[in-house]
């Protein structure tokens, strides 16, 4: 047996209030950063990434010392608590895991994300 089906009225009774609106969709246009915390990769002379395992980074700003990160195995290193656009000038100082110190490099204000070539 079919069922019938329910033919809407053309004109509704009732107040004219708006029961629901419709919302615009808003597009936010992404005008900040896209890394939220400073992000540094270490890269050959040929752009690959070096195999970091067991190396550590140190980032200072002037004698301060701001953060200690691993590197993790794609030559990658994070620092959580830096974020970014950076508003300082920094010294990040890349250490084996014997702790031998071998790259040495300044990182610019206004910075989101760094490369150290060779």
């Amino acid at each position: 047996m079919a069922s019938t089906r329910v033919r809407p009225r053309l004109r509704v009774p009732g107040t004219g209030r708006v029961i629901r609106k419709t919302t615009s969709i808003k597009r936010r246009s992404k005008s900040g950063p896209i890394l939220s915390r400073l992000t540094v990769v270490w890269v050959q002379n040929n752009g690959v990434t070096f195999n970091t395992t067991g190396f550590f980074a140190r980032l200072f700003r002037g004698n301060t010392l701001v953060s200690t990160a691993s590197f993790d195995n794609f030559g990658v290193v994070r620092f959580a608590n830096v974020r970014t656009l950076t508003n300082a000038t920094f010294t990040i100082r890349v250490f084996s895991a014997s702790g031998v110190l071998f790259r040495q490099r300044t990182i610019p204000a206004g910075s989101e994300a760094f490369a150290i070539i060779g």
